[in-house]
């Protein structure tokens, strides 16, 4: 069977894996607390009985579990606490990051690599310096959870079906995301045609905000269910050889005239990895803002 490994058993990690589970996959579970990766895919395990998937589900403290994975969801880090500032986070989660990225060379040195862990855009560098890997084998999840959630908005505001809602968000994993109402559809309708700008732009401020406005709705914790799923269909992806076209953060190098960043843009994903940069027609301003969202990450960087 086709072999997944995940490192980082929290929240993220865990439902990825548990999305997962209805495939026909080898699914590995690695963290460094004692048990519960464990745990966590022991409680995966029993639930595939309940709908009928023949996946087989480990985990384990160990490196050793992810040999030979054909593709590695990295979730490992430390969430942002009260006081910590962007570049606290990246400092930290870069070190974290690097030491995941030393076992994935030795144990599956032909993975492809999806980055989960924040901030985003900026560990997708730290991953692909530290493994060494072609470009196309190291990308960040980001476009697909943060069109779910404007399709999300668009389809609860208009009371249609999500799965009528057509829509795409560029740029990095945070305020300068990139939405693009322009390349918006509900059904073969476009949306401007179906709501007002205030309305629209409104939208676009909630789903950028999508994350803040769980966590204060939680109060403790963030969010796990669309993220982990949205990891989850990126593997799915990969691992089928599907050919989807979907929101990733992958490396640049001159679309859009941007060099040598991570910058979230609609690929072509499969076996290979990013096997195509899908290059859209952008207005002026959409332009400028996904150059400033690339620009951000840029700035981010620095300070490494």
């Amino acid at each position: 069977m086709k072999k997944v490994a995940i490192i980082g058993a929290g929240n993220v990690g865990s439902t990825a894996a548990f999305v997962l589970a209805r495939k026909p996959y080898t699914i590995t579970l690695v963290d460094v607390v004692p048990g519960i990766a464990e745990g966590k895919a022991l409680d995966i395990q029993q639930s595939t009985a309940v709908f009928e998937s023949p996946a087989k589900i480990t985990g384990s403290m160990d490196y050793t579990a992810i040999k030979d994975a054909e593709v590695v969801i990295i979730t490992a880090g430390v969430a942002r606490k009260p006081g910590m500032t962007r570049e606290d986070l990246l400092k930290i989660n870069a070190r974290i990051i690097g030491e995941v990225c030393s076992h994935i060379k030795i144990h599956c040195p032909n993975a492809i690599v999806i980055m989960v862990t924040n901030p985003l855009d900026a560990m997708c560098h730290v991953a692909l310096k530290a493994l060494g890997f072609p470009k196309e084998r190291v990308m960040g999840m980001a476009g697909v959870l943060d069109t779910a959630r404007l399709r999300t908005c668009i389809a609860q505001h208009l009371n249609v079906a999500v799965l009528d809602v057509h829509s795409t968000v560029l740029g990095n994993h945070g305020d300068a995301m990139v939405a693009l109402p322009e390349h918006t559809m509900v059904g073969s309708v476009p949306l401007a045609e179906l709501t007002s700008p205030e309305t629209i732009h409104q939208m676009i401020q909630r789903t950028k905000n999508g994350g803040a406005e769980i966590v204060a709705l939680l109060k403790t914790g963030s969010a796990y269910y669309a993220p982990g799923a949205a990891a989850a269909v990126m593997a799915q992806a990969i691992l089928e050889d599907s050919k989807r076209i979907l929101p990733v953060c992958a490396y640049l190098e001159g679309t859009y005239g941007i060099q040598n960043i991570y910058v979230g843009v609609p690929v072509l994903l499969g076996r290979k990895g990013v096997e195509q940069i899908i290059k859209l027609s952008l207005g002026r301003e959409t332009l400028q803002e996904l150059l400033a969202s690339a620009q951000q990450t840029a700035s981010l960087l620095k300070s490494l």
